[in-house]
């Protein structure tokens, strides 16, 4: 069997390695636009910054390794177009500018996402980056490393645009950030993300919300000197857009395979397409959402390599099944980490849930031991049967690992009464006698 795979990073590299394992015997293809496999993408804001400098800590194998496995890899490789119906691709090597065909008799797609970048006036500047691949890490890095480099303003207060904003700034840059909303690290309600936002201001970060980048005005040299607001203006070395990113499926628009509006692949929860043999996962893809109880568009590494994962075995015949995500996400803003999991209150609301909300402030151990610290935490359960339906939390230590106690909560369907009374573990230095998670827990009701 000769299985293709499009894409060659997270949920692309997952499936193949799976079906090397199950079945050495399989053909594995994989074509990949970019100049590297496998590498992991959220590590970049901190390898741009130094916090690791050693790029080959953000390789899981190299091209050679994929090939020694019998994993057929070909970097700056564009496919341009599948057809179905002769189950062929069109495939444009980039390195020797060559244009051919390739037969598959099984297909997956993983091609992920790509910026979503605004018509901003003068983005093509000198100066301005993005940070989605490994090559832009690189680019971003050789200029953060300029001595003249110290104004960045970065456009877009997500997670990506609040990591690089942290990490510059820990570096000693002058860093402003500009979003379009109200608010920055919008899956994060309003008790949690107020944290965050006082958390970077502290540090220095120069916040400004509610504001949209108009132009950004180049010098003699086409270089970016100023960024230009609705509101304001900011001069500026070096401008960052991080406003998002969309599925990248162009390519696929007059395949026939199903396509949702903002143009991630509609698949199954054993990853398949409409169209026979022909699968797909990752951030090009939709994903099952346990909360939702429907399809949604989440793009985490975490969820692409488990997902491909399957999709190695499926493709292979079987049919496992995609549990389903919960958006489980974390993030650390100077001395801070925040978590969430499951939904946010706006999402219930918006899911018609008829459910109830408790913010709690308590400390990660008892004051009998020394330096405790506080973690806020909130809870969204449903207000008839008290099953959890979120939680988010802030504080300096042991929120995220407290998170991910909600999401295996949430995903065995407890309710707070229950998690309430579970046996965790207690000693002075980690915890009190009614842990952080008991304590909110118990205040739902």
């Amino acid at each position: 069997m000769k299985i293709v795979i499009i894409g060659g990073v997270a949920a692309g590299m997952s499936a193949a390695s799976k079906i090397k394992r199950t079945d050495p015997q399989a053909e594995v293809i994989v074509y990949e636009a970019g100049k590297h496999l496998s590498y992991g993408a959220c590590g970049l804001p901190y390898y741009v910054s130094g916090v690791n400098n050693d790029l080959s800590k953000l390789i899981a194998r190299t091209e050679a390794e994929f090939n020694q496995l019998g994993i057929k890899t070909c970097l700056q490789h564009k496919v341009l177009k599948v057809i179905p119906k002769n189950k062929q691709i069109f495939i444009h090597d980039n390195r020797n500018n060559h244009l051919f065909v390739e037969n598959y008799d099984k297909l997956f797609i993983a091609t992920g996402a790509v910026a979503s970048v605004p018509a901003i006036e003068g983005r093509e500047a000198e100066g301005v980056f993005l940070l989605k691949t490994l090559s832009d890490g690189l680019l971003l890095k050789e200029k953060v490393e300029q001595t003249d480099c110290q104004n960045v303003v970065i456009v877009g207060g997500g997670y990506i645009g609040i990591e690089v904003a942290e990490s510059l700034k820990e570096i000693g840059k002058k860093v402003t950030v500009v979003e379009f909303s109200q608010d920055i690290l919008a899956p994060f309600d309003e008790e949690i993300s107020q944290v965050a936002r006082q958390e970077l201001t502290d540090l220095g970060v120069s916040l400004k919300l509610n504001e949209k980048v108009r132009q950004i005005v180049k010098d003699s040299n086409h270089h970016a000197k100023e960024v230009v607001t609705d509101k304001s203006s900011y001069p500026c070395d070096l401008v960052v857009l991080a406003t998002g990113i969309k599925p990248a499926t162009n390519f696929l628009k007059d395949s026939g395979i199903q396509l949702s509006s903002n143009g991630a692949i509609v698949v199954d929860r054993e990853m398949r397409t409409n169209i026979a043999d022909i699968y797909a996962a990752g951030d090009c893809a939709q994903v099952y959402h346990l909360g939702k109880e429907e399809n949604d568009f989440i793009p985490l590494g975490t969820t692409a390599n488990k997902c491909g994962r399957i999709a190695g075995d499926n493709l292979l015949g079987a049919h496992h099944k995609f549990v389903g995500t919960l958006g489980s996400a974390a993030i650390k803003i100077g001395k801070l980490e925040l978590g969430r999991t499951g939904l946010s209150e706006s999402e219930a609301q918006a899911l018609s849930y008829d459910y109830k909300t408790v913010t709690v402030t308590t400390q990660d151990h008892p004051v009998y031991y020394p330096d405790p610290t506080d973690i806020k935490l909130k809870l969204i359960y449903d207000k008839r049967t008290l099953r959890i339906l979120g939680a988010q939390g802030v504080g300096e230590k042991g929120v995220v690992l407290r998170i991910d106690m909600f999401a295996i909560a949430i995903h065995n369907k407890m309710s707070t009464a229950e998690l309430g009374m579970v046996d965790l573990a207690y000693a002075p230095p980690f915890a009190g006698v009614w842990d952080a998670v008991h304590i909110a827990s118990n205040a739902a009701k």
